[in-house]
């Protein structure tokens, strides 16, 4: 029995379409399809040769085609082959299991969220229900999703407002005030995002003509994510496993709640493996149902995200914030990087170290201790995401610099010792039926209180699993609308 909840609408403005079609014209826009970016082999050779000259985050229509997680790990001129990943070894992790990460890094802004902002524009803008030639576009987050979203607006010349808390790195606002048309800085750090809601709602109000792409409760986000990022995973583990190996989990911090969906998918190829949601121990929302504030950047929280489907995650674990600033220290600094290569780990390795931003670096460590928790050998496979790169946290390893003083080889020993060597089983919990159900419970607040969404609706999430099951089912409607948006657009 199909939802009666239409989650991916994809109804036909016939005005905005003809508008967004003729913008689209004017910037020589043609729009991948999710086929395309799961599968880059079946881009027009045409469009590949374009590629050869362009950057890779240069704000070009041509590299809409590169938002894919196949890019070649260059700067310039790539194209498209494998998914990029690191292996943490043994040496370095302190367990048998392999631990794969994939990389973020080798996306325009160098960030996967531009993956999750596209699948949010996409569905409006090729059914003419965001028309770009009158309407500004809102992107809402604590970091990399409104850099993707203000990379998107600003391909198809549309204004954009970007909003993300004062606290984020310098980085940000850098790039931000180069691509956005407005940046609005609200208060806070990453697990303020009530007040990036609260901020929605005054432009809302505020009689602008504007669409609001809220990550943490467009679809558009979760269907991309389990379309596109589920397949790479799955692409990268067929390369990786051998016969007697398994795949025992994705884990993956909650943030908007999109990332995670790729589990939905992994779960239906592989139905023993596990979903494991990583939040920080000094706001534990899951874990707890627990707040406070962090310094793990871009995994939002304080709440449980509208499109999270709760009900489908099996682990919470909790990482200390500390653990995660150590670790970008060790994989950064000279003498902690030192200090790995004497453990073990390859020159390869070192030099893809740079790939693993702090929410990287969390990831990896609750990988580490669900391998640990569950006691997982060498046939074990578990997956995590490196959703961006130390290119956005340089600043951060300045800072800590000036507070704690010099990185030297004394302060890599006890960084290992503690926050890697060190690292155990604590904080970690299997969330039961009723676990879960508590926690989902937690979106009443949030999004029924607040946010204006249906008591109807968030009964239907948790009772009806064609909720969940229906949006994968729109890929193809989608893609068929991509193509005609382009030949119209060819025309």
């Amino acid at each position: 029995m199909a939802s009666k909840f239409n989650l991916i609408d994809l109804s036909i403005d016939k005005a905005g379409l003809k508008n967004s079609v003729q913008r689209a014209k004017e910037k020589g826009i043609i729009m991948p399809t999710f086929a395309e970016m799961k599968n880059p082999d079946s881009i027009k050779p045409s469009i590949k040769d374009e590629l050869k000259t362009k950057d890779l985050w240069s704000i070009d229509p041509r590299n809409l085609f590169r938002i894919t997680w196949h890019n070649e790990a260059k700067e310039s001129g790539g194209g498209f082959g494998d998914v990029n990943y690191i292996e943490i070894p043994s040496s370095m992790s302190g367990v048998d299991a392999r631990i794969i990460a994939i990389s973020g890094k080798w996306f325009p802004t160098g960030a996967h969220k531009v993956g999750a902002a596209y699948g949010c524009l996409a569905p409006r803008l090729v059914t003419g229900q965001f028309d770009p030639s009158r309407q500004k576009a809102v992107w809402p987050s604590t970091g990399n999703y409104c850099r993707g979203g203000a990379y998107d607006s600003a391909v198809l010349g549309c204004d954009s407002i970007a909003i993300l808390p004062e606290g984020m790195s310098s980085e940000r606002f850098e790039w931000l005030s180069k691509v956005a048309g407005e940046t609005i800085k609200t208060p806070g750090t990453e697990s303020n995002v009530k007040e990036i809601f609260d901020k929605c709602w005054e432009l809302r109000n505020s009689g602008q003509d504007l669409m609001i792409f809220n990550q943490f409760e467009e679809f558009g986000n979760y269907l991309w994510h389990y379309d596109v990022t589920g397949h790479a995973i799955e692409s990268v583990l067929k390369k990786v496993m051998g016969e007697n190996d398994q795949y025992s989990g994705l884990i993956s911090s909650t943030g908007s709640g999109g990332t995670i969906a790729a589990g939905d998918y992994l779960k239906k190829v592989f139905p023993k493996s596990k979903i494991v949601a990583s939040e920080a121990l000094q706001c534990p929302t899951i874990y707890m149902n627990g707040f406070g504030a962090h310094r793990i950047e871009g995994i939002g929280d304080k709440h449980i995200p509208w499109i999270h489907n709760v009900k489908n995650t099996d682990v919470a674990v909790a990482v200390d914030d500390e653990a995660a600033m150590q670790f970008i220290r060790l994989a950064n600094e000279p003498e902690g990087v030192k200090l790995l290569k004497q453990k073990g780990i390859s020159d390869d390795l070192a030099s893809k170290l740079n790939w693993i931003g702090i929410s990287g670096a969390a990831n990896i460590i609750s990988a580490i201790k669900y391998a640990k928790y569950f006691e997982l050998k060498s046939t074990d496979v578990v997956v995590t995401i490196l959703t961006d790169s130390m290119a956005m946290y340089e600043s951060r390893i300045r800072e800590l610099n000036e507070e704690e003083g010099p990185f030297t080889a004394t302060a890599a020993a006890k960084a290992n010792a503690r926050y890697l060597d060190g690292l155990s089983i604590d904080y970690i919990k299997e969330l039961n039926y009723y676990d879960r159900k508590a926690v989902h419970n937690l979106k009443y607040y949030t999004w029924v209180e607040q946010q204006g969404k249906t008591y109807e609706e968030i009964l239907a999430q948790w009772e009806d699993d064609s909720y969940w099951t229906d949006i994968p089912k729109h890929v193809d409607e989608l893609d068929a609308l991509i193509k005609e948006f382009n030949r119209l657009v060819e025309a």
